[in-house]
């Protein structure tokens, strides 16, 4: 099949495909049974272009980028790879014509468990990208047989059940056992000296494990480019001769050691609150980057007569975060240990192939372990690291005096904790950060010795999302409306985007981009009646906020604003305000308790505002539940306000504000993370920016002079909520919330939401006044829309691809 595909032939396809492959006729198939047929007619379309296109690679010899992250949140991918094999339109015809529901065939596939929110994501969003661009890049990470979990909402609170996505045949994997690589833990290192005076490094009594690659296809749109998704699976390496151990006493000793080693590949962000736990992170992030490296060597050999020495020629690796930093020790260890590298040839390969992404200032985010966790688990890694430490740690002391008492702060290993973040920036020859004030703040407060150090390396590259996904597919009227006014060359180029600033005066085109939104604003208000049972107003304002429910995000000043609105209401139900929803969707991480009480209190919260006979259905509250990816599809392009209210450099991005602009939402937010560069782009009058700077936060931080207690004891309206928090008036005891009425009083409020107060309820005024003048509103709409081109993950991928990775188009 292929894009010039026709309906009929594709309905003879399916008909013929069920009767071959799911032994059925088609008046007796599930929806289950369509979804397999039609993702096999997409694998057959797929396979001989991904084959094309590694040979294609290998005959140009080309300089490829290997993307390594704990992270890929692809979502469902059946959808995606039929608008980019340019077979959505004629697919959804073919399976109406046939009396079956597209989007109930394509809900068929469960969301791929393996990611959590914004790192995970982007990941994907940079495939897709790549892809698209003709670039050579592939991805590498965990193949987690369950997700980080799957959420239910039970009496208010957030209840963890787990998420096995692998229950069911997942059909776009391909299992390649032929590629497996052996990866060894513990043991015992020893050391001898040759000949030549060189030394050799042997291992002893190693745990052994098996890391078996299953691979995803990567779909270019429209260009016929399929790159790869690389997976690991942790298995044990044979099967010890099980015969005989179920004959002896050591059977039950083998079951245990083998299922401890499928635990490797077995979670997504296992809890790290115990020994145990930490342990086995830290295990997951060594098997990632041991196999993944191990695997580009090998494939580098394979293709490339040249020595490992011009490996830096053909290679560049790129690490998301800090998860994958033990990527740089391992590639010296290989070069040095199995190929017969000196030190310094060594280092010079690896510093010339890495390059890290920095996600985040927060401290907790930044990864360490514990010195002695490493010495035993990865004894010759822990050399290498020592080793990488002594030589850093000496050059500062001789060449750059001025930093000698700042060695503590800078040293890789110190105070008996491994610095993962700073053993990055050491051992790569790039350092990015991800909006232009999240590199300023490294760049001057947070890192800024290492820049001192090293002022080449910084750099900034912007988060982007792939349009293809967040607009194209998942608001295909929008899209078509764009269409037929600017042509479809947006769709290969996104900066095209901004000739929809022609139509912000349009009148009519206003009225279609009106009609747009409120037919989904009406197809989201359908699924939360039959998701929940709760009827909101399609009319109203749909005021949205999703994404991982953390402090710093303050979802807890959103509650305060509803619950503000609420008390007004109650003051004067016949107050004149425009219909409200709020909608969240949020996990919390299953140990942080301020965070589920905080969405314990929202649902306290939307059970007496939504039952309030009162109020007048002038608000509505809804936490929709187990917020993935597939659920943010429904919600983005339906929003009108999207909530972005993180204390000012906490987020270093953010990519769900350019997918809600995308979709013409209004952002109201602090100016952090790519609010400030939206705003630098849409301009003052087309975003509601609130609250302190970035620098003003900081400043508190550091200096103090802010007290939460003097606006509790300023402001009634504050005081207020924190009192019905205090007693009781949201829970049925008293002692709930109490918490967080704590953590703001008698911890200063470290997130600075009372700070913060006072300008968020002000700017939700205006937000009010804006809605009301419909032509106002809907040419705010179409000017965001207009500059979101400039936040798609091509752009991102394009600077990546020239400044960074130095690749070429194939």
């Amino acid at each position: 099949m292929s894009r010039h595909t026709t309906i009929n032939e594709l309905v003879e396809c399916i008909t013929e495909k069920m009767k071959t492959e799911r032994g059925k006729d088609l008046k007796d198939a599930t929806d289950k049974d369509v979804y397999y047929v039609i993702t096999s007619i997409v694998n057959d379309e797929l396979n001989s272009h991904w084959l094309k296109t590694e040979k294609k690679y290998r005959k140009k010899k080309a300089r490829q980028v290997y993307y390594l992250s704990m992270e890929f949140l692809v979502g469902r991918l059946l959808e995606s790879n039929l608008l980019n094999c340019g077979l959505l339109d004629t697919a959804n015809k073919a399976l109406q014509k046939l009396g079956f529901d597209p989007e109930k065939v394509y809900f068929q596939e469960h969301d791929a468990g393996l990611g959590n929110g914004g790192l995970g994501r982007l990941a994907a969003c940079f495939l897709d990208s790549l892809a698209s661009l003709n670039y050579p890049g592939h991805g590498y990470g965990i193949r987690y047989r369950y997700g980080l979990f799957e959420q239910r909402i039970i009496h208010g609170n957030q209840i963890e059940l787990p998420d096995y996505w692998l229950k069911e045949e997942y059909p776009w994997e391909r299992r390649r056992v032929d590629e497996a690589v052996k990866i060894h833990f513990c043991g015992q290192v020893h050391m001898f000296k040759k000949n030549d005076g060189s030394l050799e490094f042997r291992y002893e009594n190693t745990d052994q494990v098996m890391a078996v690659p299953y691979d995803i296809p990567i779909v270019g749109y429209e260009n016929e480019v399929v790159n790869n998704l690389r997976l690991w699976s942790a298995e044990s390496p044979s099967s010890e001769d099980e015969d005989v151990a179920s004959q002896n006493s050591q059977y039950y000793h083998h079951l245990d050691h083998k299922h401890s080693i499928e635990q490797i590949s077995g979670f997504l962000y296992p809890d790290d609150s115990s020994f145990e736990g930490k342990e086995l992170r830290l295990k997951q992030q060594y098997f990632l980057v041991s196999a993944s490296i191990q695997n580009i060597i090998k494939s580098y050999k394979k293709n490339s007569k040249k020595s490992l020495n011009y490996l830096p020629e053909k290679v560049v690796i790129q690490i998301n975060d800090t998860h994958p930093s033990l990527a740089i020790p391992e590639l010296m260890r290989i070069l040095m240990d199995e190929e017969h590298f000196s030190w310094n040839d060594a280092w010079k390969i690896t510093t010339n192939i890495i390059a890290y992404t920095n996600h985040t200032t927060l401290s907790e985010a930044l990864e360490t372990w514990p010195k002695e966790m490493i010495q035993n688990l990865l004894p010759r890694l822990y050399m290498i690291i020592d080793e990488i430490n002594e030589r850093f740690c000496k050059k500062i002391w001789m060449d750059h005096h001025h930093l000698r008492d700042k060695i503590p702060e800078l040293a890789i290993i110190a105070y008996d904790q491994v610095h993962m973040s700073r053993l990055a920036i050491v051992g790569s020859f790039s350092v990015n950060g991800v909006a232009r004030i999240h590199t300023d703040i490294l760049i001057k407060k947070e890192m800024k010795d290492f820049y001192s150090l090293f002022p080449s390396k910084f750099n900034n590259k912007t988060n982007g999302i792939t349009h293809r996904r967040w607009l194209l597919q998942v608001n295909p009227n929008l899209a078509s409306l764009i269409t037929d006014v600017i042509g479809p060359q947006w769709i290969k180029r996104p900066n095209q985007l901004i000739s929809l600033l022609r139509y912000t005066k349009d009148r009519p085109f206003l009225d279609k981009i009106d009609q747009v939104k409120h037919e989904n604003k009406k197809a989201l208000a359908k699924f939360i009646f039959d998701r929940t049972g709760i009827l909101v107003d399609d009319q109203s304002i749909f005021d949205v906020q999703i994404k991982r429910l953390h402090e710093y995000k303050r979802q807890l000043l959103n509650i305060f604003h509803v619950i503000y609105l609420y008390n007004e209401l109650k003051d004067n139900p016949n107050q004149d305000i425009t219909p409200r929803t709020f909608l969240f969707g949020a996990k919390a991480a299953p140990s942080y308790h301020l965070a589920k009480e905080v969405i314990k209190l929202i649902n306290k919260v939307a059970s007496i505002v939504n039952h309030d006979p009162e109020i007048k259905d002038k608000l509505k509250v809804v936490f929709l539940e187990n917020y993935n990816v597939s659920l943010a599809e429904k919600i983005i392009p339906a929003a009108d306000i999207s909530e972005q209210i993180s204390t000012a450099s906490k987020e270093a991005s953010g990519t769900g504000n350019m997918k809600m602009m995308m979709n013409g939402a209004i952002t109201l937010g602090t100016l952090d993370g790519a609010n400030i560069e939206i705003r630098d782009f849409v301009g003052d009058r087309n975003i509601f920016i609130f609250g302190l700077t970035a620098d003003e936060v900081l400043h508190y931080y550091h200096h103090g002079g802010y007290v939460a207690r003097d606006i509790y004891n300023t402001d009634d309206r504050v005081r207020r909520i924190l009192d019905q928090l205090n007693e009781g008036w949201f829970g049925s005891q008293e002692i709930e919330f109490k918490d967080i009425y704590y953590n703001i009083l008698y911890h200063n409020d470290p997130y600075f939401v009372l700070k913060d107060f006072d300008p968020y309820i002000e700017s939700h005024e205006l937000v009010e006044q804006s809605y009301r003048d419909k032509f106002t509103w809907l040419s705010m709409s179409v000017t965001n829309i207009a500059h979101s081109g400039k936040f798609s993950s091509d752009r991102t991928i394009q600077e990546y691809a020239s400044s960074i990775w130095k690749l070429n188009k194939i």
